[in-house]
């Protein structure tokens, strides 16, 4: 379980380090700073379930959630959002920290 983390949180920073270098490609070609939202690539990713988001997190959490916090949550650049994402993924899937004062070694 733990390769699987790891595994998928270094997928994801590689990730969001190639939707960084892309956004700052076309920042230099375009002579403007915009990065990649996240709505439109989890609607490019999701496209039959991204539609489905609002009335789901209207419904089950209620409209609090949905307008101050889910829509600037899908206006965070895409980089960001998948090298915390993955960073969250690597602290998951990291080793147990050895018990002070006990040795296995025999």
């Amino acid at each position: 379980m733990r390769f699987l983390l790891r595994l998928a949180g270094f997928l994801l920073i590689a990730a969001g380090f190639v939707s960084f270098v892309a956004d700052g490609a076309r920042a230099i070609a375009d002579d403007t700073l915009a990065f990649t939202h996240l709505g439109p690539v989890l609607a490019r990713l999701m496209p039959s379930f991204y539609p489905r988001i609002e009335p789901l997190a209207v419904e089950r959490v209620g409209p609090y959630l949905w307008d101050p916090v889910l829509v600037n949550l899908f206006e965070a650049p895409a980089f960001a959002a998948a090298v915390l994402l993955g960073a969250f993924l690597l602290w998951l899937g990291r080793r147990p920290p050895e018990p002070i004062g006990f040795s296995t070694l025999r």
